[in-house]
């Protein structure tokens, strides 16, 4: 590769986060930050998550793998991690997750890290700490009671209420967590910290909701969005665009906060040496197939997300093929130096990021398993729980089926971006030649998965689940 000199990787993954929340992909949104690494550094145009939600996304990005392949799991249990091929080429490493339960020891995301706290035990840890992370309605009235007191105290002290008035998110946790360890850590090492700010759901600090809204009266908003939608009242136009905007805010306090962690590298004298990973590790719906949030599906809003690689002394610059997030894994690896596992099912862009060289031009392929709800809960966490859902993309075409149902649905993108006429229901003669380049490879990934599925036993160990990572679950709106 060319002389870019890495000693450290810093991976930053927000959750719940779609592509176009971020300037660096709609520029009508504001994320400084993030945008400031974009002009920096390489920006992958269209990258797409492997699954719809955390525990279907994150085994490509930290284990280089599909969901269920080779363990019939949700979780990375058993697999060569990125953290643990790092640590055995003595790598200090370290991971703090802010209270995701599906990215905690229980499900092998501990695996291979020197540091790792999931901040879940913080959560549960009073009734009512784990009270107002349920019940986001009554943290936005306490948050509108205290915002003009605490707005004057800021004034007299001459800072900004840039926190949060309760850290349900646990976002400083993580960000006090992951400066420390730059300040602490010698190089090389590999730090992985993911904010859950952008997940439902969304309290940010009142001055982002000005931010984004240029509205004084921003957490007026928030308290309006959440009490409609916690009495399962009817989302109108209004409440969406307030659910939008309370979106965007958590989206620029995360981006806030990635700003200091990048203050601490800079701090350190170590910027110049350490290569930034940024990534959605998966999206988020605002009804443009009907629902709100995360569910089941496979369309753009909930594939699609940000994928920014800087690496200092790299030409940086835009690259439009299509990449999926099991590229991560091999791409930090290759920073650092480090040989990459045989069975990691990405290939690395370091050569892209470092050399300009154009990634593969192959289909992405993402899954999913919904029962015959929509909605209906708990999660899916095994090929038992519902239909898998297969969708296949390249820069044009999303063709999506449900493999046990044998239903398909077709989108051209640029003519539809919205994916809302489905042409596999009556197709032209380019249509099927898309399907059929496309079937064949949506039906091998399914029986890949099946034979993942069939190899593992299945039993994500739900019974043993304890008391906290039960309780933020049920915060996160899973049961």
């Amino acid at each position: 590769m060319g002389d870019a000199d890495v000693s450290n990787v810093v991976l930053v993954t927000v959750d719940s986060l779609r592509a176009d929340a971020v300037g660096a992909y709609d520029e009508t949104r504001h994320t400084p930050v993030i945008d400031s690494l974009a002009d920096r550094g390489t920006v992958f145009g269209h990258a797409f998550a492997t699954g719809n939600w955390t525990p279907f996304s994150f085994p490509s990005i930290l284990a280089s793998k599909d969901v269920f392949t080779g363990t019939g799991d949700i979780g990375v249990e058993g697999t060569s991690t990125l953290a643990g091929t790092l640590s055995d080429a003595d790598v200090s490493t370290a991971g703090f997750n802010a209270a995701n339960g599906f990215l905690t020891s229980h499900w092998g995301y501990d695996d291979g890290f020197d540091e790792f706290e999931p901040f879940v035990a913080s959560v549960g840890s009073s009734i009512y700490s784990r009270y107002l992370a349920t019940h986001p309605t009554v943290e936005a009235w306490i948050q509108l009671a205290a915002s003009p007191l605490r707005r004057v105290g800021s004034l007299i002290r001459g800072e900004t209420d840039d926190r949060p008035f309760l850290d349900t998110s646990r976002m400083f946790d993580v960000e006090h967590a992951a400066t420390a360890f730059i300040e602490e850590t010698d190089a090389p090492f590999f730090l992985w910290i993911h904010y859950m700010d952008a997940h439902t759901p969304y309290v940010p600090a009142p001055r982002y909701i000005r931010e984004v809204s240029s509205n004084w009266l921003g957490t007026h908003r928030m308290l309006h969005a959440h009490t409609r939608t916690g009495l399962g009242l009817d989302v109108d136009d209004r409440t969406l665009e307030e659910l939008r905007t309370l979106y965007q805010a958590a989206v620029r306090q995360v981006d806030a906060s990635v700003g200091r962690v990048l203050e601490a590298l800079s701090a350190a004298g170590i910027d110049d040496d350490t290569a930034v990973v940024l990534a959605g590790d998966h999206g988020e719906e605002f009804q443009e197939h009907g629902h709100l949030a995360h569910y089941p599906k496979l369309y753009d809003e909930l594939i699609r997300v940000p994928f920014v690689v800087d690496v200092p002394g790299s030409p940086g610059g835009r690259v439009d093929g299509q990449i999926a997030l099991d590229a991560i894994p091999p791409t930090v690896t290759d920073l650092l130096g480090v040989d990459a596992p045989a069975e990691w099912e990405g290939a690395s862009l370091a050569p892209t990021v470092i050399d300009g060289e154009e990634p593969p031009d192959e289909p992405v392929v993402s899954v999913t398993v919904r029962d015959e709800e929509v909605t209906a809960q708990p999660i899916p966490r095994s090929l038992e729980d519902g239909e898998l859902y297969v969708s296949v993309r390249d820069r044009e075409w999303t063709y999506i089926e449900n493999v046990d149902a044998g239903t398909t649905e077709l989108y051209h993108r640029p003519s539809d971006p919205l994916q809302a006429t489905d042409r596999s229901a009556d197709p032209t003669e380019d249509d099927r030649t898309v399907i059929g380049r496309f079937a064949p490879i949506a039906e091998a990934h399914a029986e890949s998965v099946r034979a993942g599925g069939r190899g593992g036993d299945g039993d994500d160990g739900e019974g043993s689940v304890d008391e906290d990572l039960n309780a933020r679950l049920e915060a996160l709106g899973y049961r």
